[in-house]
């Protein structure tokens, strides 16, 4: 019992505000794998249907212009955002949004960086976790549930607006 109360007060939560970055309002229904979409679209105070938009033809480009394993992929499940997007194409997209990408973890080096508000700059971020990304701003997680995993959630980088 002691170490579950030492735990509760010493547990570094960072606060959170329920946003679907205007999925909802857009139309779209039902459970999705558009996490990026939702993360860009608030971050970059985007429309949600413009990001999604624009990612649906960067997979469709990606598709055509490459020949790997990542666009065999892309072409058999659909170029939908809402099948879930890959680094290799949203990367570059984010980039052009007017964000800089910070690594904050290398191989081998174990996690340096966590998902809370006192280890991660203040301005509207876009923050990679494992099979997530999601966006905080000044310290605030955006997103449709709370990936910090009460501040213990590993951060692989963040794409920082300037």
């Amino acid at each position: 019992m002691f170490a579950f109360l030492l735990e509760l007060f010493t547990s570094h939560s960072t606060a959170f505000e329920w946003n679907d970055g205007g999925r909802h309002a857009a139309g779209f229904q039902g459970r999705a794998g558009d996490c990026v979409v939702r993360a860009i679209a608030i971050a970059a105070s985007k429309p949600y249907t413009t990001v999604y938009e624009d990612l649906r033809e960067a997979n469709a480009s990606y598709v055509v212009n490459k020949k790997n394993r990542l666009a065999r992929s892309l072409n058999a499940r659909g170029t939908s955002p809402r099948n879930g997007n890959h680094r290799d194409v949203f990367h570059d997209y984010i980039l052009k949004q007017g964000f800089t990408w910070v690594p904050t973890m290398q191989v081998g080096q174990g996690c340096q960086v966590h998902l809370r508000a006192d280890e991660l700059p203040h301005g509207k971020l876009i923050v990679r976790l494992s099979k997530h990304l999601t966006a905080m701003i000044d310290g605030v997680i955006y997103d449709t549930h709370d990936p910090s995993r009460g501040g213990k959630r590993c951060v692989y980088g963040y794409y920082i607006k300037h």
